[in-house]
C-alpha cells in the first residue's frame, strides 16, 4: 500500500462533494445486522438520494466481510466491532465535524463473494475505503479489485503470508500469522515441557489455514519437537473420525488444528470423544468465542494464540471494551478488536488528512489516493495498542497473547483466560 490520507469539514461543502465525487446511483444496499453478533443480518436495499451514503453528507466506508455461510461465526463479530466504532467515533464528532456511515455488503464465504462485495462497494456505494473481507482466500481475489479501481482496502483478519504484497493499496490491521502463531505453541511446551510429539491438522482449500499451517510446522521443527503426521480436511467437512483416528493412533503430546471455527470446532471435540487427552492448539480461525457451542465443554483447554486482549491498558480499549460488554454482555473477541481498528485508522487518517487539503475540496479519485497515502503515515492508538504500517502496507503491532479456553463442566459457558 501507498501512503496518503482523508477528513471532512462543513456538512453542506461536503455534501457537494460527495454528490460529485461519490455520488452513485439512486440506491445503497446495506446489511443491518441485529444487536447480537451471533446472529446473521439480512440485506435491506434503502433508497437515497445521489450521493454516496446519507443526505447528510456522511462519508461512505464499505465493510465488506462474511456475514453468511459457515465464516459468518467470523464475520458477525467484525460487524459487531465496525459497528461500536462507528457510534463511538461519530459520538466524538467524525471526521472534523462530518459523520461517518458504515456500508455492509455481504461477502459470503467464498472469492465470488468477496469479488461481487467489493465491486457493489467500490462502483455503487462509492465508498472512500473498505475494511475487509473476513478471509485470507478471499484477500487474495478481492483486494485486487481495490487495487486496480485505486481504492484502500485494510483487512481486518487477513493473516496470510503475502497480502500486503497483493499491491498499493492494500494494507491490514490483522498481525500476519508467522508473528502470532509460534506463541502457542511455545505456550503448549512451558505447560508441557515434556512434550515431543507432535500432529498437525489443516483444512486445505483455506489459504489461510494453508499459510498458517507452514508456520505451525516450522515452529514444531524449530522447537525440536516431532512432527509425526500432517492430516488434511477441508472446511465443509463434518466427520473428521478418519484424520482424528490417524493422528490419534500416533500418540501425540500436542495436536494442532488450522481451520475455521465450525469445522475447528467439530474436529476438536471428536479428537476427544475419540481419547485423546493432550494438549490442544487452535490457530487463529478457531480464535472467537463462537467456538464454544461446537466443541462444549470438550473446547476445554485449548491454546489460541492472540493479537488482542480485553484487558489492554489504554483508553481506547477501556472504551471500546465497556461499549460491547454493554451491547453483546460478554467480552470483546479478538476479530471485534480489529474490526473496530481498521475503522478508526479510516476516521485518525481522514481527520489527518482533512487539516493537510480540506477533503470536501477533493474529487473521488484523488480523496481515495491520498487517504491510502496518509493510511501508511499515521500512529494509531487502538484497542490493539499502537499500530502503525510499513510502507508496503503491513501492520506493526507489539502487543500478542496466548489465552486459553476454559469451559464450565456442563459446557453451558466458557471463556478465553489469558496466559500470564
Amino acid at each position: 500500500m501507498n501512503n496518503a490520507i482523508a477528513r471532512t469539514t462543513a456538512l453542506l461543502s461536503t455534501c457537494a462533494l460527495l454528490l460529485t465525487g461519490c455520488g452513485g446511483g439512486t440506491s445503497t444496499v446495506t446489511n443491518s445486522p441485529t444487536n447480537s453478533p451471533n446472529s446473521t443480518p439480512n440485506n435491506t436495499a434503502t433508497n437515497t438520494p445521489a450521493t454516496t451514503g446519507t443526505s447528510s453528507g456522511a462519508i461512505p466506508i464499505g465493510i465488506g466481510v462474511a456475514q453468511t455461510s459457515n465464516v459468518a461465526l467470523l464475520g458477525q463479530e467484525q460487524v459487531a466491532g465496525a459497528k461500536l466504532a462507528q457510534k463511538y467515533f461519530n459520538s466524538k464528532g467524525g471526521v472534523n465535524g462530518t459523520p461517518i456511515k458504515l456500508v455492509f455488503q455481504d461477502t459470503s464465504g467464498d472469492e465470488a463473494g468477496a469479488i461481487n462485495a467489493f465491486q457493489t462497494l467500490i462502483n455503487r456505494d462509492k465508498v472512500v475505503g473498505i475494511v475487509g473481507p473476513t478471509l485470507s482466500q478471499q484477500a487474495f481475489s478481492a483486494d485486487p479489485i481495490g487495487e486496480r479501481a485505486k481504492v484502500p482496502i485494510i483487512g481486518p483478519s487477513n493473516t496470510a503470508k503475502n497480502i500486503p504484497e497483493i499491491g498499493d493499496y492494500v494494507a491490514r490491521v490483522s498481525a500476519p500469522v508467522s508473528i502470532v502463531a509460534p506463541n502457542s505453541v511455545k505456550a503448549a511446551l512451558k505447560q508441557n515441557p515434556q512434550l515431543k510429539k507432535v500432529a498437525v491438522l489443516y483444512a486445505q482449500n483455506d489459504a489461510f489455514s494453508k499459510s498458517e499451517t507452514e508456520i505451525f510446522q516450522q515452529t514444531v521443527k524449530d522447537q525440536g519437537l516431532e512432527l509425526v503426521t500432517v492430516q488434511k480436511f477441508q472446511t465443509s467437512d463434518t466427520d473428521f473420525q478418519s484424520q482424528a483416528t490417524n493422528a490419534i493412533n500416533l500418540k501425540p503430546d500436542l495436536v494442532i488444528i488450522s481451520g475455521l471455527a465450525a469445522d475447528g470446532g467439530n474436529l476438536v471435540r471428536q479428537l476427544r470423544e475419540l481419547g485423546y487427552k493432550g494438549l490442544i492448539v487452535g490457530g487463529n480461525g478457531l480464535n472467537t468465542s463462537n467456538l464454544l457451542p461446537v466443541c462444549k465443554a470438550l473446547c476445554d483447554g485449548v491454546l489460541i494464540a492472540q493479537a488482542y486482549s480485553p484487558e489492554h491498558p489504554g483508553e481506547i480499549n477501556a472504551a471500546f471494551r465497556k461499549a460491547y460488554i454493554e451491547e453483546y454482555k460478554k467480552e470483546p473477541p479478538q476479530f471485534s478488536a480489529q474490526a473496530f481498528a481498521a475503522v478508526q485508522v479510516y476516521v485518525e487518517a481522514l481527520q489527518s488528512l482533512d487539516k493537510k487539503s480540506k477533503i470536501n475540496k477533493l474529487q473521488l479519485p484523488e480523496l481515495r489516493t491520498q487517504l491510502n497515502k496518509q493510511i501508511l503515515e499515521g500512529v494509531y492508538n487502538t484497542p490493539l495498542g499502537e499500530i502503525g504500517f510499513t510502507p508496503t502496507g503491513e501492520v506493526v503491532q507489539k502487543d500478542f497473547y496466548v489465552a486459553q479456553i476454559k469451559m464450565e463442566k456442563d459446557g453451558s459457558q466458557g471463556k478465553f483466560t489469558f496466559l500470564k
